[in-house]
Formats: structure tokens, sequence, C-alpha cells
């Protein structure tokens, strides 16, 4: 039987911890800190092995996988150890979407996103679609598709949740803008900051679509320099689109 271990018992480790184990993984969760009494009553009524204010080092990395809370950076020692040793180290949605049939919209960004997130998951939903919300907003995605799937999903992304994905591939991807934050986690390069934002991009196919910003200073520079294989289309709010914005990859325009 597989052993899956859940690094955090926050919203999105606790969902985690129960859709795994409803999958039939033998499940155990670490967190450095307090789990919450709720969230131990939820873990105790699972039959879920847990721990707190300590990571055991040594049953953690005697697993198949990881699951990492976004707010754990991969600098933790024992996470390092895990991918120093081959343990697949994923995001809580890279798990959920294993499990999903729905067709993802994933909107990320410095700034925005959860505006965006949540205006599109309205529109879609007033229009009588069946779609969910999840991701760094609301209800965690495991546990959702503990109740039922939806045949869209849209997920707000952070690039914390970015760097934890592996094959996950969204339909449509959004991102709103970039501007410097967070750069701690990202050794204080902005160019490691903007390859997390722009790997949304990466497992998409050619009938997927990418959506940008062109007037985002950071969103044009990736498009000069990076080749995207699905159909892309940016977005300008102030101006009309010049001669220099149609010839970067003959993308589409919308305002």
């Amino acid at each position: 039987m597989n052993r899956l271990v859940v690094l955090g018992a926050g919203e999105s480790g606790l969902g985690a911890a129960l859709l795994a184990k409803r999958e039939g993984y033998v499940v155990f969760v670490s967190d450095g800190g307090t789990i919450a009494p709720a969230r131990k009553a939820q873990l105790q009524a699972a039959a879920i092995e847990f721990e707190e204010g300590k990571h055991d080092e040594e049953r953690i990395l005697a697993t198949d996988l990881i699951i990492k809370s976004p707010g754990i950076p991969t600098t933790v020692p024992v996470v390092q150890q895990a991918m120093q040793q081959g343990i697949a180290v994923v995001d809580e949605l890279e798990f959920a979407s294993r499990y999903s049939k729905g067709k993802v919209i994933a909107i990320t960004g410095t700034n925005g996103k959860t505006t965006t997130t949540l205006l599109t998951y309205h529109l879609l939903k007033e229009a009588g679609w069946d779609v969910g919300l999840a991701g760094n907003v609301g209800k965690s995605w495991a546990a959702q598709l503990l109740e039922g799937d939806h045949a869209w999903w849209v997920l707000e992304i952070s690039s914390f949740q970015i760097d934890g994905l592996v094959s996950m591939a969204p339909h449509i991807a959004l991102l709103t803008n970039i501007t410097p934050d967070h750069l701690d986690r990202y050794n204080y390069q902005m160019d490691r900051y903007i390859d997390s934002k722009m790997a949304v991009f990466k497992n998409m196919a050619a009938g997927d679509f990418a959506i940008l910003n062109l007037e985002d200073p950071f969103s044009r520079q990736a498009l000069t320099v990076r080749l995207f294989k699905q159909r892309t289309l940016v977005f300008l709010c102030s101006k009309n689109p010049s001669k220099e914005d149609f010839a970067m990859g003959n993308p589409s325009y919308f305002r």
C-alpha cells in the first residue's frame, strides 16, 4: 500500500490527507506547529495518524509521496532531504488534480488574482455552468472532491502552489501581472520569481489558452523570450495595440 505524508495540517493539508485516505493511502500528517482542535478531530475521525510541534524525519522520509503546505519553504531540512532522496514533493492542487475530471481555469499573478478568480467563478456559476471554486481561496480542492467533482474548476494559484505542480495542466491559465513579491522564497532573484509564475503554463497543450497582461512589463518580457505552444491571448486595459504589440508572437488581443 502506498504511503503518503502531509506536511502542514492547514486547510489544504487536511483536505489532502482526507482525500488520500479515501484513495487508499497510508497517511501520516506532520505539522511543526499546533494543529487546530477541529482539524485534529477530523483526522482522528478518519483514523489518520498525526503529530504536531515537530517533524519526525525518520517517518517522513520513509514515505512514497509528500504533499507540502504552500507555506513551508523547500529549504526546510526535512524537505531538502526528501528531495535529495528522490521522494516526490507536491502541492495539494497537484494531488487533487489526479482525482478530478474537470477542466481547470488557473488564475495567478502578484496582484488581482483573488478578485479575478472570484469574478470568474461568479460569472460562470450565474451562467449555469457546473463549476467549483478552490485553490488559494475558500475550501481546499481536495476536500471538495470528497463531496463531488465539477465539470470546471476555477483555481486561484499562488507562486508557492505553482512550485509544487508536476503534471496539472489547466485548460485556461491567466496571469494578471508580476511585481516583486515573496522574493525571500526565491533567493531575492526576480528572474526566479518570474519563472515560478510562468510555470503555470508549462503543462498546457496546443488546444489550451494562455492569457497574459501585455501592459505588465515582466509578462511582456516573458512573451519575447518564451515559446507558448498553447493558444495565447493578451489583454490591454488602457491603449490600443501597436504594430510592435502585434509583432509579439502573433497572439490574439482583447480589451
